[in-house]
């Protein structure tokens, strides 16, 4: 899942306006063209590296300790990304490309269980985002101070759930909530669905700020990437609730 700021660290309109009023050159500022061609370029290596992991973990299997592990480098990259805003364009390629390969590995797992739940879970993923930016775009729902807060507040209270069992798990305890299929895990990972979708809206939110603000033209990177981090942790928690519903 995705750590963040104004609904992940990766997106704060603080960032952009220090940025705006500190280092913006004439003619190279942030633009919402240039934050989607960006958007689209990490995405694409997201699903690049995923379709690549998928077809070789298919032959060899897929390593557990490397699944394990690049979910911590992830976490990792994430925050150098939030202090180096600079380096996005260097450090946001290399993110998605590790999740990428995370995200095929998993998705070949639980599809060799449960054939066509990664199908799935990336058309409800795609329904979601385009759901949420239709809303966002005709102010159905708004990104309130008091809007941001409740987010804000709910994503890291799952983002620390989620450290807290990760750090169980290496001791043999599991939560329940997290990988449960009963009423309760399944209630658990509807509600983290639905914030990980709130978040979307906090980042069009903080993206149309950056633009407002004139941000430096680096700062597309740094926003194309807050909203990656936001769709693959999408997608996983959609993964995470098809793969409950497909064990009760």
């Amino acid at each position: 899942m995705s750590l963040f700021s104004s609904n992940n660290p990766a997106l704060k309109e603080k960032a952009f306006a220090e940025l705006a009023s500190s280092e913006v050159l004439a003619g190279q500022t942030m633009t919402l063209n240039g934050t989607i061609a960006k958007s689209a370029l990490l995405f694409g290596i997201v699903l690049v590296f995923a379709v690549f992991a998928w077809d070789l973990f298919l032959y060899i299997g897929v390593p557990i300790p490397y699944l394990i592990a690049i979910p911590l480098i992830g976490v990792a990259l994430a925050f150098l990304i939030t202090f180096k805003k600079h380096l996005a364009a260097y450090i946001a390629p290399v993110y998605c490309a590790l999740q990428g390969l995370f995200l095929g590995g998993v998705s070949g797992i639980l599809e060799m269980s449960y054939p066509g739940i990664a199908n799935q879970a990336m058309l409800l993923t795609l329904t979601v985002f385009g759901g949420m930016l239709l809303l966002y775009s005709t102010r159905v729902i708004r990104a309130t101070a008091r809007f941001k807060s409740i987010i804000i507040t709910a994503t890291f209270g799952i983002f620390c759930y989620y450290m807290l069992s990760w750090v169980l798990m290496l001791f043999g305890v599991e939560m329940a909530l997290i990988h449960s299929s009963g009423t309760a895990g399944i209630i658990f990972s509807v509600l983290v669905v639905i914030i990980a979708a709130m978040n979307l809206i906090l980042d069009f939110d903080t993206i149309e700020t950056g633009v407002e603000y004139g941000a430096p033209k680096y700062m597309e990177w740094y926003a194309a990437f807050g909203l990656i981090v936001t769709l693959i942790w999408l997608y996983i928690e959609i993964l995470r609730l098809l793969s409950k519903l497909n064990r009760r």
